[in-house]
């Protein structure tokens, strides 16, 4: 078996992995505090948190070096996501980084959107976009990318769409693209739709990894008040009621970290032969990771529900940033598609991209 052969097997992170992991683990322990996260509710947005992750260089990075980035893969990326998600950061990384790199791959990206002086955003939805389109990023992004038809299309407004309150606290908006200041199309066609998808399967696919990040926190929040809260002299950790339901999360974190990074690798070396992945691994930890909240705040009893309790913070986001491109059942009805297209592929054909779900 070569290193490919073998690759496709072994997700194990390699030293420059972890390495980049633990800085960035390190940097949002650091920078983005429960009390950061709890002041930018009302915006969804820290400006200086952006600016200190931009400097970093996680929006640099994510670009190939045509496009003046850094070249990492989906890997390198999925690892920033995943410590993004675990503090809850309240920064539109995942949306920008989508976006830049559908722009990247359409035409040129400006400099300001490189560095992450400016931030662009996409319309994350399935289907595609007629009339206002409730963006998740839209309230603090400089430029949207948005499909419409067979057209991938530019959008800016001079004066940035309204925020709207939803239960992720992200900078969600609504936006009409009929009343954009600029409006011109980046690409039309089969590719640019194909482009766009890949963009759609980035996006779902750095969510889920924020999203297994944030599960595994909530089962750290949760399993250290098990240790400490006493009932008849005994940690509560001890109980069976309490210990199961939280290896089920470590379980579940495991899982959804496995099929992440599988997903990540077929997409950087193997697009073509496993194109349903991605969108496996956030219908998986999109339906898991409210569980998984679920559970921190009831171990937590009354103080979980509380205001001012972390687990109340992590479990709104949890059911909220799950919803942010739409119902994931439409994710699901892609994927049911793509699996049957490419069985009946590898009987008669290649198989073809796959086509838009019917609304359901």
């Amino acid at each position: 078996m070569d290193r490919h052969e073998l690759r496709r097997l072994d997700y194990s992170l390699s030293q420059d992995h972890t390495d980049l992991q633990s800085a960035y683990r390190e940097f949002f322990t650091t920078a983005c505090s429960i009390e950061t996260v709890r002041a930018a509710e009302a915006s969804g947005f820290d400006k200086d948190l952006w600016e200190r992750l931009c400097a970093t260089g996680a929006t640099t990075m994510a670009l190939p070096e045509t496009a003046g980035g850094d070249g990492a893969t989906l890997v390198d990326l999925t690892l920033v996501a995943e410590e993004g998600g675990r503090a809850l950061a309240p920064v539109p990384w995942i949306d920008h980084v989508a976006a830049a790199r559908l722009w990247a791959a359409l035409g040129q990206v400006p400099a300001e959107v490189v560095t992450g002086a400016q931030i662009c955003a996409l319309d994350p939805h399935q289907e595609a976009g007629v009339g206002p389109l409730l963006l998740p990023a839209a309230a603090i992004a400089d430029h949207l990318i948005v499909r419409d038809g067979h057209d991938v299309v530019y959008l800016r407004f001079d004066d940035r769409p309204a925020a709207v309150d939803n239960i992720g606290r992200l900078p969600m908006a609504w936006v009409d693209p009929a009343l954009a200041a600029e409006r011109h199309v980046l690409a039309s066609g089969p590719n640019a739709l194909a482009a766009y998808q890949r963009a759609l399967d980035e996006w779902r696919l750095l969510t889920a990894a924020a999203l297994t990040g944030l599960t595994e926190a909530t089962m750290t929040i949760a399993a250290e008040f098990a240790k400490t809260r006493c009932t008849l002299g005994v940690p509560i950790a001890t109980l069976q009621a309490i210990s199961h339901p939280l290896a089920d999360i470590a379980i579940t974190v495991g899982g959804a970290r496995n099929l992440t990074r599988r997903a990540a690798w077929f997409a950087d070396n193997e697009p073509d032969e496993r194109p349903e992945l991605a969108g496996c691994a956030f219908v998986y930890i999109a339906g898991e990771a409210p569980r998984a909240a679920a559970v921190a705040v009831h171990v937590q009893g009354g103080l979980g529900v509380s205001a001012e309790a972390a687990a109340s913070a992590y479990l709104v986001r949890a059911r909220g940033w799950a919803l942010a491109g739409g119902d994931p059942a439409r994710t699901a009805q892609r994927i049911t598609a793509l699996v049957a297209q490419l069985e009946l592929g590898t009987r008669t054909q290649p198989a073809a991209p796959a086509a838009e779900p019917a609304p359901v």
